[in-house]
């Protein structure tokens, strides 16, 4: 029985602690804290109408307000949109916009798995998930996702080559969203989106990917060139043979050749010469 109990204490006690609320209670402000609520209530009370003014307070459709009484959350979480009250001197409150935010990642100089380096920029839209992990996880959430995406979009490139982050800008894309998004699921911020913007090459490498893609291009041009003639000869040679089974062939090719120049140049004259004239003249 006591191993038993033994084993039981030392297996509770491995378990890791459960973290701390963020939501607390009115509860838990104690004796102290009670009596300045209280106090607040009843200065409240004497001065109205006037702290009516001072203790309601309005928060807009996209923003949410996390109160706080005595430092502490009030129970609930977020409050909003609409109209919502707190007590003066014991109660403050901090409005979070709710809607998606935008901004520029700087660019930046990155060395590629191939050892080049190229600078890229990109876009980040992210919006505010739960208000009051935004404000109680984290000093600035705006600036803490900032530089989180500087880093991770440096992280994601050093791991592919130039041919892949000019050709698949996408893939990177939701890798980098992916990896932000579980990031900030503790701050309480949700990445919607991440686009790769521009890839800079530095000026010698742009020349040389210049010349390398003017050398491949001609290189196919001389070859397309070289499968012409040899199909053009081919044709030739066919046709010379159909000519030379038919010799009255040779004088119809003649008559076309004169229609086709008598219809675009009609000062040019052409005498066909039968070939066996010149014959003759050949065998003297």
């Amino acid at each position: 029985y006591l191993l038993s109990k033994a084993y039981s204490h030392e297996r509770i006690c491995l378990l890791p602690p459960r973290p701390p609320a963020l939501e607390n209670s009115d509860s838990d402000i104690g004796l102290c804290g009670w009596l300045l609520v209280s106090l607040s209530i009843l200065l409240m009370l004497v001065t109205l109408p006037v702290s009516v003014w001072m203790c309601i307070k309005i928060v807009k459709e996209y923003e949410r307000a996390i109160i706080f009484r005595l430092g502490r959350i009030l129970r609930g979480g977020a409050k909003g949109p609409g109209l919502f009250f707190i007590l003066p001197c014991t109660d403050s409150f901090i409005n979070v916009d709710m809607r998606t935010i935008t901004f520029d990642i700087p660019p930046q100089e990155v060395l590629t798995k191939d050892s080049v380096t190229v600078s890229v920029d990109g876009v980040v839209y992210y919006r505010v998930q739960n208000a009051t992990l935004a404000v109680a996880n984290i000093t600035n959430a705006d600036a803490a996702t900032r530089l989180l995406a500087q880093t991770t979009l440096r992280n994601v490139l050093g791991t592919k080559n130039l041919a892949e982050i000019l050709s698949d800008r996408e893939e990177i894309a939701h890798s980098m969203q992916s990896t932000l998004d579980d990031a900030t699921d503790d701050w309480g911020i949700k990445v919607e989106r991440v686009e790769i913007k521009d890839v800079k090459l530095p000026l010698q490498l742009q020349r040389a990917m210049a010349a390398e893609a003017e050398a491949s291009r001609e290189a196919r041009a001389k070859v397309i060139a070289a499968e012409g003639e040899m199909n053009a000869s081919r044709a030739l040679k066919e046709a010379s043979l159909v000519i030379a089974e038919s010799p009255s062939a040779l004088q119809l090719r003649y008559l076309q050749t004169l229609n086709t120049i008598a219809a675009e140049k009609n000062s040019t004259i052409i005498f066909p010469l039968p070939l066996e004239m010149m014959q003759g003249f050949i065998k003297h």
